[in-house]
């Protein structure tokens, strides 16, 4: 208890110096600092389990089958954290709710709070205890040395990541420091569950989808057990950094930086990166251009890739929802762990690679020749572990397997009897009665303000 209120305190400090530190960002870099704010502009975002009501089933028993958007603008990221029905509402007291660990990459006030008393003493504090005295974004101090355009890399598990892949950031070249920066968030990511759930890169044996594996499948670590098919799941969370790092662009040392913050000029014609960071595409002009001269032929082949991921991925979904119902019935008929471990490690298998690709924002542009390989892999899993499921339920007699419509969002909820209603309910409540009266003006930012 005397550590909770030691932390409360140093984040009541904390609200003065970030107000501070944006009014002085403000004055040394007026042009950049106008720029970060025009990422209010990106507004936009997309409810993907509407758009793939398939991944609701393949998340059941996890808080994405729940809620799951598409990214949107920096200037979103504390918003978006504190209104979505994956952090839920502040527990009962004495109890845990979701760990304050969501914030590690909302802003830099986690960090800076780590920096001062420890991640896993940040860690054990709640997400809603943390969420009143959050009032700065993704700023400068995340991405640079303060008052300085120094680049930094300030998150300790990102520190921690990049000396287990020898990468240690004082040691890298500019290309890659900057692309480590935005790495420190654009990675995959668990929460560990034996330091308090603090955050940690699983890359001990290096950051393939292979790799990765063989660290989970080592520690015999999973996420949550699947109520349908009883499988140890695992998740992924926007593995950018290791799509790039074994890309083309990488290569070349060509970084994040390049493509998504584009050089351009201010008012007295100086050169600098554009803060409001962006699509890569649209930016294809003062991106992409550089070394690509055949605009139509690099945006076709883009869009030849991504057509590939979409259609391979909506396939491979749809197989690993009939292996999920195939698993329960077989359970249902009578079958023992010994017969069901072959096919039950198939599809987590099978379903971690989808999620390694899928849950990534643009692997189609990243990386598309590792994209392809990884579902391809996938897809090759989950025909097994089908295969030793019909084997199982032709042993047990069992004709028929009971499929749902998972043809939208809500049936797809339905169907794995989650009652959407009530958590949205509770949520709308906690946010008209704590959130909006409690919490600092940067968790209620509205599109275009």
């Amino acid at each position: 208890m005397k550590s909770t209120y030691s932390i409360i305190s140093f984040l009541s400090v904390l609200l003065c110096s970030s107000a501070f530190a944006t009014e002085k960002a403000q004055q040394q870099y007026p042009t950049e600092y106008k720029e970060w704010q025009q990422t209010l502009t990106q507004s936009e975002n997309e409810d993907m389990l509407e758009k793939y009501p398939a991944t609701v089933i393949l998340w059941a028993g996890s808080g994405f089958s729940k809620d799951y958007n598409s990214p949107r603008g920096h200037q979103f990221a504390v918003t978006d954290a504190a209104r979505t029905l994956r952090t839920g509402v502040a527990p009962k007291d004495g109890k845990m709710g979701k760990s304050a660990s969501c914030w590690t990459c909302k802003t830099p006030q986690a960090w800076q709070t780590m920096n001062m008393k420890g991640e896993e003493g940040f860690a054990a504090m709640n997400f809603t205890d943390i969420g009143p005295y959050v009032n700065q974004v993704v700023h400068c101090d995340d991405c640079h040395k303060s008052g300085s355009d120094e680049l930094a890399l300030p998150r300790p598990h990102a520190q921690n990541a990049m000396k287990k892949v020898k990468l240690p950031f004082e040691k890298q070249p500019h290309y890659m420091q900057s692309s480590q920066t935005c790495g420190q968030c654009h990675v995959t990511y668990y929460f560990q569950p034996e330091a308090e759930n603090k955050v940690n890169i699983p890359w001990i044996f290096g950051s393939t989808a292979d790799l990765i594996e063989k660290y989970y499948d080592t520690r015999r670590f999973y996420e949550w057990i699947h109520p349908i098919s009883q499988v140890p799941m695992l998740k992924a969370r926007h593995p950018e950094f290791e799509h790039w790092s074994r890309s083309s662009h990488a290569k070349h040392e060509v970084g994040c930086v390049d493509c998504h913050m584009p050089i351009v000029k201010d008012e007295q014609g100086n050169k600098h990166h554009s803060h409001q960071v962006g699509s890569a595409s649209a930016n294809f002009d003062t991106t992409c251009k550089a070394c690509h001269s055949n605009k139509e032929y690099r945006l076709k082949l883009l869009e030849e890739n991504t057509q590939w991921v979409e259609t391979t991925r909506k396939r491979l979904e749809d197989s690993l929802v009939k292996a999920h119902y195939e698993a329960q019935a077989a359970w249902k008929a009578g079958a023992s762990v010994h017969q069901m471990n072959e096919a039950i490690m198939a599809i987590r298998h099978s379903q971690w690679r989808w999620d390694f690709i899928t849950a990534s924002h643009g692997a189609a542009a990243h990386n598309p020749d590792e994209a392809k390989q990884v579902l391809n892999i996938a897809v090759q899993q989950v025909s097994v572990a089908r295969s030793l499921l019909a084997k199982i339920l032709k042993d047990f007699k069992v004709e028929t397997v009971n499929y749902p419509d998972y043809s939208s969002k809500a049936k797809a909820q339905q169907a794995i009897g989650l009652d959407i209603d009530s958590l949205t309910k509770e949520k709308r409540d906690y946010i008209e009665q704590v959130i909006n009266k409690e919490w600092q003006p940067v968790a209620n930012i509205q599109a275009g303000h």
